[in-house]
């Protein structure tokens, strides 16, 4: 059973972010995200930092993109795109990388990036 399938999350969103080095970006996430919260071997981020879990994020590579699968509650939806999304931009702010979320029903979600020099 993986980590997801544990919890009962109502919502979900995804990013495709388009770069030419998905996993060394995934990986990057992971590391500096696992020092905040929950980092599994299964390639996904769970946020339990304060208490029960709000959210899991599942990290995948497909070719020229990284693959972002947020799974939560409607109250945490647009705080862990937020979260996520804003430290992916600025690990790829050379890249001018955008983090655009959509929602599991359809509907757009939260925008990160890209980063200017002054936000890094």
């Amino acid at each position: 059973m993986s980590t997801s399938e544990t919890h009962a999350f109502s919502r979900t969103s995804n990013a495709r972010v388009l770069t030419e080095r998905p996993a060394r970006y995934g990986k990057q996430l992971a590391g500096h995200m696992g020092h905040k919260i929950e980092e599994s071997a299964t390639g996904s981020l769970e946020f339990n930092r304060e208490g029960p879990t709000t959210g899991i994020v599942e990290l995948s590579c497909d070719g020229d993109a990284l693959v972002l699968r947020l799974s939560t509650t409607e109250e945490h939806l647009e705080r862990l795109e937020e979260v996520v999304g804003v430290h992916l931009a600025r690990f790829g702010a050379k890249q001018s990388m955008v983090v655009r979320w959509e929602r599991g029903d359809g509907t757009p979600g939260t925008t990160q990036g890209p980063v200017t020099p002054e936000e890094r």
